[in-house]
């Protein structure tokens, strides 16, 4: 800083002392401010001190205050629902209906089941499969009855047994929910539970309604839903399965989108349902009508990943309701878990809720897959051990095909020294040329170049359809196999302290293991089908294919990495076999007699010839 900044900022010091000194308010002007400060703050705490005792006025007068008569309440809950002004006082109590598959808890609040608890199974931390529980269900019989909204879940039904817990081992047993709408006349929700069975009747009895409810009642709407629980041990994988499926009245059944993605979907059906499905991965929860629903507003809801359940299920659903003096609305629940053989015997296509793939491969599933698992079931007790077999049969299965695959490629490799001497021949210039050559070799010599190929996509099918299988079967859940705990999910030999995106936070050996097997296998078949003229990229393709697939796979089924793990194996050995047992040196001498013959020339071939002369008389 120089000096002549120094002597300004100097100046502007002493210049603001002196203002300061000169405009200090005199000692009776600060004496007078500080009595004004001392008058405001009084009148302050004076104001604070009245607000207070009024306030404890208020509170005395409240208290002694007198209460409404009980014929004033009463009169209140006659204006607010009229001949269900009864059922809005009582106790909630709890009721049972079991049998040896499931257990079901009913409420009198609402007279609606409370939960259900399938009773052969576990979660993936062993506690007891609960389908929904408590306060996250909703189920709600809404309609107008003397221009009144009445809402069943808020009100208390009277239960027609002194029995808390009723057990139906040995026989049917039923359990009437009673609400009651002045004299003589009620809802009754009518609950039976048979001996060694899923299913739960369910009867909506009504009496009188007829005068109570509206006179141009033509329907009455039934909310239903709840939170569904996390059953298995991985939540996303679970999560992605999960969805609301439902069967139009004799006609096809339809589901609600599996993305995981949205965070709600709604699907209105707008003509007759037959049922509707809360369908989770494993299990099930099915409200079957038996004639059929008017229509159905369904909705779809996933929270957000740390929340305590995987998704809301919804049905907003309209009931037929004809206005006779006694009436009953036929329904029924399933508590099922999505066992394809149970569905079956169930009937009304509820072997939908089973996931087996699109309809051209589900077949593959229903009619082999499915049938040889329950057949090895009976035989073999480990299903590692029926995987493999299941692996071996599919292996024979297309066995041909893999040999004429093969052979195909062993072909291709003995002409591969005559293609090296069309690629010297025809320069990067006369590609078309080349290309004809080729095929006119290929032809000669009796070798269909797609040979290899075709019998890979005849495989596909299968391929396709045990991925689908796998991940859905409930057979293979909490099942183990030498180091995997459940065949159903992942097995896990280490956990990241991270996540990698994309892979996971573990290491899944099996998984590791196939794409392995599937290098290896990858590389053996690309030593036996080597050509001149390789596919720009194709050899990197083949080789970065195990590396994703071992991406993809380790979450996902460990009975799936078993399948294509001994999969690969055997096709290695098969392979071996094929090799030691094909001359290629008889081969060559068979493709140079066809070589010999004379062979019509195809309009495919003649059409490439015509191209390549006009190609060459345009360049001269």
């Amino acid at each position: 800083m120089d000096k002549k900044s120094l002597i300004g900022l100097l100046l502007m010091g002493v210049l603001l002392i002196g203002y300061s000194i000169f405009t200090k308010p005199s000692k009776e002007v600060q004496e007078r401010n500080q009595r004004v400060r001392d008058s405001i703050t009084l009148v302050e705490a004076q104001k604070r001190l009245e607000a207070e005792q009024k306030k404890n006025q208020n509170d005395t007068l409240s208290q002694t205050a007198v209460a409404p008569t009980p014929e004033e309440l009463s009169q209140k809950r006659v204006n607010e629902l009229g001949a269900f002004a009864e059922a809005s006082n009582g106790e909630e109590k709890f009721f049972y209906l079991e049998n040896k598959k499931i257990r079901i808890k009913f409420t009198s609040k609402g007279g609606r089941p409370y939960s259900a608890e399938l009773k052969d199974y576990k979660t993936f931390d062993g506690k007891p499969v609960i389908l929904f529980d408590g306060e996250t269900t909703h189920f709600n019989l809404q309609f107008f009855s003397q221009n009144k909204s009445i809402a069943t879940q808020n009100l208390y039904f009277q239960p027609q047994t002194q029995e808390t817990e009723q057990n139906a081992e040995s026989g049917s047993k039923t359990l009437v929910m009673r609400l009651p709408a002045g004299e003589g006349d009620y809802i009754d929700y009518v609950y039976t539970l048979e001996p060694d069975s899923y299913k739960l009747g369910f009867n909506i009895r009504m009496q009188g309604m007829d005068q109570v409810f509206g006179k141009n009642t033509t329907m009455i709407d039934l909310d239903w839903a709840y939170d569904v629980r996390q059953q298995e041990k991985y939540r996303k994988g679970e999560s992605q399965y999960a969805t609301v499926q439902y069967k139009y009245y004799q006609d096809v059944v339809g589901k609600l989108g599996l993305s995981n993605e949205k965070k709600s979907l709604t699907e209105n059906l707008t003509t007759k349902v037959e049922w509707i499905g809360f369908k989770q991965l494993f299990f099930s929860t099915v409200l079957m009508a038996d004639t059929y629903m008017t229509s159905v507003r369904i909705t779809s809801t996933t929270p957000a990943e740390d929340a305590k359940y995987i998704k809301t299920f919804s049905a907003e659903i309209s009931l037929p309701f004809e206005g006779k003096t006694q009436e009953d609305i036929g329904l029924t629940f399933y508590f099922v878990p999505n066992h394809y053989k149970t569905l079956k015997a169930e009937g009304h296509e509820l072997t939908n809720l089973v996931d087996l793939g699109w309809k051209f491969i589900s077949w593959i599933n229903k009619w082999f897959v499915i049938n040889i698992f329950h057949w090895l079931e009976g035989v073999i007790g480990n299903y590692g051990i029926i995987i493999i077999i299941l692996t071996i049969f599919f292996k024979l299965l297309v066995f041909p095909l893999s040999y004429k695959s093969f052979l195909s490629g062993a072909r291709m490799k003995v002409l591969k020294p005559q293609i090296d001497e069309i690629n010297k021949k025809f320069g990067a210039d006369k590609a078309m040329e080349k290309q004809q050559a080729t095929m006119a070799l290929y032809k000669k010599a009796g070798v269909n170049p797609l040979g290899g190929c075709l019998p890979a996509l005849l495989q596909m099918p299968i391929w396709i359809a045990l991925f689908r299988f796998f991940p859905s079967s409930i057979e293979l859940r909490q099942q183990s196999f030498l180091w995997a705990h459940d065949l159903s999910t992942y097995d896990s030999i280490f956990n990241l302290p991270f996540v990698i995106p994309g892979y996971g936070d573990h290491v899944s050996l099996f998984t590791l293991l196939m794409a392995l097997s599937m290098l290896v296998t990858t590389k053996m078949q690309m030593d036996q089908t080597q050509t001149a003229q390789p596919v720009p990229g194709m050899k990197v393709m083949m080789y970065m294919m195990p590396v994703m697939m071992l991406v993809w796979f380790n979450s996902y089924a460990a009975g799936l990495s078993v399948y294509y793990f001994f999969s690969n194996v055997i096709s290695y050995l098969q392979q071996i076999v094929i090799k030691r047992s094909i001359n290629e040196e008889k081969i060559l001498n068979k493709l140079k007699e066809n070589q010999k013959k004379i062979v019509k020339k195809s309009k495919f071939q003649e059409r490439l010839e015509l191209m390549a002369k006009e190609r060459g008389v345009q360049k001269r």
